[in-house]
């Protein structure tokens, strides 16, 4: 059922991925892991999976949205302290003037949820969102309070690249990013990408706020199977949550930026950049998570490193200090406990090693 491999010392990782299947539920899986840039695991298996299947996987999409951000003001096209209206005008609309870069991509703009019920369409209309949450006044005085902006992220980090740059998150994404960095990671599939595209199985859990509930399912659609696992949903810029990706893919993207910025001799920004992706702009409490956390610039940050996790049970993340990138990608839903028994595997290996 387990297919692929790990490097001597860490078969502790392929027993932990065995063990996801045999007592944690898992059906369909990827785990890659790479330690100080060298490769120590890639392991897939399951109903339907290989090593190439990509699969939806919801916030992980977040930092891919973030960075690509980061590259633009790494490049001097914006700064992290410009006001989001310089650049995007009718923002500024509401009460938001004064969000910045920094606060937008740190989840403390407020434009967590659309109060009025909209359409399932919406979604599939990235003009008709941006200028939804453009009318939209913040849930608290911007700056004061953060939650994570669960479902539109993605377009307000879009909508900032597209005005920014010309181009859709997902075209810049591809162009700039991932394809410099040969990443299987995309946000708008196309057709060869469809192909190897796996439908994504199992149940979601219960909404952890009213907050959450809102924010998530309204327009209605993320949260639903039918909907996710269409084509329209998938070809469709949702950069937020609607990323498809192998987990070397995601690997592979925390790789770069736990060294910094270079990945297989690659530099698309400066280390500067990415210290100032994962130093944590504000902890706090989380309405909508009803937890407190510490957000960076499209990750969380804690004593373990920094990276997104996904509704399901998806994970990207790195440790500066071990030099870890890891990640876990799943066509069933669930917990996060898979992608934890995988991380407490990797970490022991590490230990052990050094």
């Amino acid at each position: 059922m387990v297919h692929g491999t790990v490097a001597p010392g860490y078969e502790g990782v392929r027993a932990a991925f065995e063990r996801c299947f045999a007592e944690l539920g898992e059906t369909g899986a990827q785990f890659a892991a790479f330690v100080r840039g060298r490769p120590v695991a890639d392991l897939w298996g399951g109903e339907g999976m290989s090593r190439d299947a990509l699969v939806h996987v919801y916030s992980v999409t977040k930092a891919a949205a973030a960075f690509s951000v980061l590259v633009l003001a790494d490049r001097g096209a914006l700064a992290l302290d410009d006001r989001v209206a310089t650049h995007w005008p009718a923002f500024g609309a509401a009460g938001k003037g004064d969000v910045t870069v920094r606060g937008l991509l740190s989840h403390q703009a407020g434009v967590v949820a659309l109060r009025e019920p909209r359409p399932p369409a919406l979604l599939l209309d990235w003009d008709a969102t941006c200028a939804a949450l453009a009318a939209e006044a913040p849930w608290w005085p911007p700056g004061t309070g953060h939650a994570e902006h669960a479902l539109f992220y993605g377009h307000l980090a879009g909508e900032l690249v597209r005005r920014v740059d010309g181009r859709t998150l997902g075209a810049f994404w591809r162009d700039e990013v991932a394809g410099p960095w040969s990443l299987d990671l995309h946000v708008g599939l196309r057709d060869a990408e469809l192909a190897r595209t796996v439908d994504l199985r199992g149940a979601f859990g219960e909404p952890r706020s009213d907050l959450y509930r809102q924010a998530l399912d309204n327009p209605p659609g993320a949260r639903d199977l039918a909907v996710v696992n269409g084509e329209a949903w998938r070809r469709a810029e949702i950069p937020a949550v609607n990323g498809h990706a192998t987990a070397l893919g995601v690997a592979r993207l925390y790789a770069g930026l736990v060294a910094g910025g270079v990945l297989d001799g690659v530099r698309l920004v400066r280390p500067e950049t990415v210290a100032a992706m994962h130093a944590g702009e504000r902890t706090d409490h989380d309405p909508l998570l009803e937890e407190v956390v510490t957000w960076g610039l499209g990750v969380w940050v804690d004593h373990d490193g920094f990276g997104m996790a996904g509704i399901g049970g998806s994970l990207g993340m790195a440790d500066p200090d071990t030099g870890l990138a890891e990640a876990y990608v799943t066509r069933e839903m669930g917990s996060h406990e898979r992608s934890e028994v995988l991380d407490a595997a990797l970490r022991a290996a590490v230990a052990a090693l050094s």
